[in-house]
């Protein structure tokens, strides 16, 4: 079990779990980037765009972390720390034989095309290759999303499937194409 939340850093980026005080931030962020975001989220929760929500989700996150189950990331630029850009969310957490999770992401549309999400993704991965000793990572994304599927293919993940009618996405069953990295220094854990 870990109680300390990490704060990975990149060349240009701060990535860490809100604090209440980021709530502001996290509103601003999903509110402004609602209808870009919206064609690749799942249907919206009631109360979403809320602080209550939020104070939830954050308390909540810390408590999945610290058992062992998602790890939950807002993106931050160095030169605006305070600022959401985007997310990275590890979510299903798998040990035992398996050693692997899901992760799942969003960027601003206002800093696409930029290398925020390839810089970004690879240092969390990193942190969870090196600190948190996973073996595999596992994204899907849908066909039409050609940035995410780059993203990936970018950080060296490898295509290992194509699932019809795979997730929920904004009311509609959508195929997505399955995707992994693996941990090539992975250590079975000592126990």
């Amino acid at each position: 079990m870990i109680s300390e939340l990490p704060l990975i850093t990149s060349d240009r980026l701060l990535l860490r779990a809100a604090i209440h005080e980021d709530i502001p931030q996290i509103l601003k962020y999903f509110i402004y980037n609602k209808t870009y975001l919206t064609p690749f989220y799942p249907l919206w929760a009631d109360g979403f765009f809320t602080e209550e929500y939020w104070q939830y989700q954050i308390e909540n996150s810390f408590l999945e972390f610290i058992n062992g189950q998602s790890l939950k990331l807002f993106i931050f630029t160095k030169k605006n720390p305070t600022v959401v850009i985007g997310t990275v969310n590890f979510s299903n957490f798998v040990r035992g034989a398996a050693h692997f999770c899901y992760v799942g992401y969003s960027l601003a549309e206002s800093k696409q095309g930029k290398g925020y999400m390839t810089e970004g993704l690879k240092a969390a991965n990193q942190y969870l290759f090196q600190e948190l000793n996973f073996h595999r990572v596992m994204a899907n994304y849908m066909p039409h999303n050609r940035r995410s599927g780059n993203v990936l293919k970018r950080l060296g993940f490898v295509i290992e499937g194509y699932a019809r009618d795979y997730l929920l996405i904004n009311g509609q069953w959508e195929d997505h194409i399955m995707t992994s990295l693996t941990n090539t220094n992975w250590q079975a854990p000592k126990f």
